[in-house]
């Protein structure tokens, strides 16, 4: 098997003494998308700055391409693709100056760049835009040129912070096409994201951290059978309140969120027999899936 492209163990760091990384063992295998998920202030922000040399780490080992201990190496960042969650471009300049300019902090020659400019284009759908300023684009073509930009020098690994946050359903769904296509031509893929589609679609594996420490990590699916009853009945009042003591006796498990019940079963057949008359009630029968788990593991109050 292969060699792990990251391979991370007992990983800490402490911002003015709180433990913001807490001994995070992981590895990203060529080939796969790897996902990390979390709520705001999970630590997914810290992790992706060690492991591109952004911040030092205090504890633990990371390893890259299973050679490399320090990530600011530069033979690295030949080798490592990032996108970052705020898109960095330089609006004054056109759409293939932002390619020349970003080729030239890895060395290479301006002909080499060109002559990748014109497939990174098609690849983002940006062909026609070309010569634009960077500031008349749009902010999902933004993004778009923001991934490219990161490809311009072949790497192994992409690295992408919630890469498609703010965007259109179009635009999102465009990037996930572009992903994939990565993916299957071999690039390795670590990404954060916030929408639980997103990851479900993309990623072969994922872990969910909380405080900076793992709650899970496998096959999205594989996590989803692990944690979860296989399906799920959301039950709300067509005039609220919700009357949660006449549906204590669902069979399923329950859990309420503003005036919508959860009933989490085995059979979702069965709830909905129970709830035959209800006319009072809007019921939606669904399978469980990777946001259902999200929220059992790290809770639903809100972050900031």
């Amino acid at each position: 098997m292969s060699c792990p492209l990251i391979r991370v163990q007992g990983l800490t760091k402490r911002y003015h003494q709180r433990l913001v990384v807490d001994h995070l063992d992981f590895e990203v295998r060529p080939g796969e998308c790897f996902g990390m998920l979390g709520p705001n202030g999970a630590g997914k922000s810290t992790t992706l700055r060690i492991l591109t040399g952004l911040t030092p780490k205090e504890g633990g080992e990371v390893r890259l391409f299973d050679r490399f201990t320090n990530p600011a190496d530069p033979e690295v960042h030949r080798r490592m693709g990032v996108v970052a969650q705020e898109d960095n471009l330089d609006d004054d300049l056109t759409v293939v100056e932002n390619f020349l300019v970003y080729g030239r902090y890895f060395g290479l020659e301006e002909s080499l760049i060109r002559s990748r400019v014109a497939e990174l284009l098609e690849f983002a759908q940006l062909s026609e835009r070309r010569d634009s300023a960077v500031r008349t684009l749009s902010g999902g073509m933004k993004r778009r040129l923001v991934i490219a930009r990161a490809l311009i020098a072949s790497p192994e690994l992409l690295i992408l912070d919630e890469p498609t946050t703010g965007l259109d359903p179009q635009a999102r769904h465009l990037i996930w096409q572009r992903l994939t296509a990565l993916k299957n031509q071999g690039t390795t893929l670590f990404l954060t994201t916030h929408y639980m589609e997103e990851a479900a679609r993309l990623c072969d594996r994922l872990m969910i951290i909380e405080a900076g420490a793992i709650l899970a990590m496998g096959a999205p699916q594989a996590l989803i059978a692990a944690h979860l009853e296989p399906e799920v009945v959301e039950i709300r009042p067509r005039h609220p309140p919700l009357d949660r003591e006449s549906l204590a006796r669902l069979p399923g498990r329950l859990e309420q969120a503003g005036d919508t019940l959860y009933c989490h079963t085995l059979d979702a057949s069965e709830v909905m027999a129970h709830l035959r008359g209800r006319h009072d009630l809007i019921c939606l029968s669904r399978p469980a899936g990777l946001e259902d788990l999200f929220l059992k593991l790290t809770g639903r109050e809100l972050r900031d």
